[in-house]
Order: structure tokens, then C-alpha cells, then sequence
């Protein structure tokens, strides 16, 4: 079993900084790509960063230059600094990580609960 919590999440102003956390747990033999999602009202769940197990980052083009994802392969964390705060950045934001356990050789998605932020004046 695999879990995965987020925290950090609140209401902030417009220019105002949040940092995420994300933490997966359980019988965890190796994690590949870490990264967060959001979904706003009425819209679809869409990729805001991602780092894979390498290093390699992806952020998408709204976040860029105000967010930055960090990763801690010893803790099983993910971190997502976001400053800058726009209200078009008020969503859910999801942990996402690419688990494989201690009892499997095949590599399955866990999603955690979200944790909700509200940028507004």
C-alpha cells in the first residue's frame, strides 16, 4: 500500500507566496516522476510541474519563472514553491508519483487528496 498526503495549501493574496508539500509512504521499493497537478472549477486536471527521477524538470507555461518543484529522494518528498500568486492559480492541487511498491516489478500512479489555494484580494 502506497499513500500519498499533501499540505500546505491556504488563501493568499494576489503576489503572495504558498509552498506545497507532498509526501508518498508505504511499501515503497523506488519513485520515478514526482510532479503536481490542479483543477480549477469547471476545468480539467492539468500538469503544473514535474520532476522525473534524473532530475528532469517540466513546468507548464502559466508557472514558469514564479513556481519552482524540488524533490527529496531520501524523504520520498516533493515540494512545489509557488510565488507570485496570480487568481487564475486558485485550484486543487494534486500530488502525483510514479510508485513501484516492494512486491511488484510494475510501476502504478498514486494520486493524493489535493489540498485546495485560493489567491484572491
Amino acid at each position: 500500500q502506497v499513500q500519498v498526503v499533501e499540505s500546505g495549501g491556504g488563501s493568499v493574496q494576489p503576489g503572495g507566496s504558498l509552498r506545497l508539500s507532498c509526501t508518498a509512504s508505504g511499501t515503497i521499493s523506488s519513485i520515478a516522476t514526482m510532479g503536481w497537478y490542479r483543477q480549477a472549477p469547471g476545468k480539467q486536471r492539468e500538469l503544473v510541474a514535474s520532476i522525473a527521477g534524473v532530475g528532469n524538470i517540466d513546468y507548464a507555461d502559466s508557472v514558469k519563472g514564479r513556481f519552482t518543484i524540488s524533490r527529496d529522494n531520501a524523504k520520498n518528498t516533493v515540494a512545489l514553491q509557488m510565488n507570485s500568486l496570480k487568481s487564475e492559480d486558485t485550484a486543487v492541487y494534486f500530488c502525483n508519483v510514479d510508485v513501484r511498491t516492494s512486491t511488484s516489478v510494475t510501476w502504478k500512479t498514486y494520486w493524493g487528496q489535493g489540498t485546495q489555494v485560493t489567491v484572491s484580494s
